[in-house]
């Protein structure tokens, strides 16, 4: 089962566009997860300060242009609540950045053997 010329430049040039656009989409998701745990790690270091404060000490928090006063155990609490819904959210991107390496990885060696394949006929 031979395919003709022109279907395998239509066959090659799909991959190829899949391929593209797998590239660009691992760079999305490699940007997202270093903006994810740069969050992350800012939420773990604020965690850690409020920590060393006493819990009577008046603690705010940025609401849009203004600070709202807020106890130092609820702070704690919703910055332990960030923390894992970025690591939740970490292991997604992390998922989504192998299945993508996955394809790309095979778009290439369909690209190969279709040139090999090409080469030999």
């Amino acid at each position: 089962m031979s395919l003709s010329n022109e279907a395998l430049r239509k066959l090659l040039t799909e991959i190829e566009a899949q391929a593209i656009a797998t590239q660009q989409q691992i760079s999305l998701v490699k940007s997202q997860m270093a903006s994810k745990q740069r969050e992350m790690r800012l939420a773990q270091l604020t965690r850690s300060e409020i920590a060393s404060l006493p819990s009577d000490t008046a603690v705010y928090e940025g609401v849009g242009k203004m600070f709202v006063s807020t106890p130092v155990s609820g702070l704690q609490e919703k910055l332990d609540h960030q923390s894992k819904d970025m690591q939740t959210d970490l292991e997604s991107l992390n998922k989504r950045l192998h299945y993508l390496e996955t394809t790309a990885k095979n778009s290439q060696e369909h690209i190969e053997k279709m040139l090999q394949g090409a080469g030999q006929a």
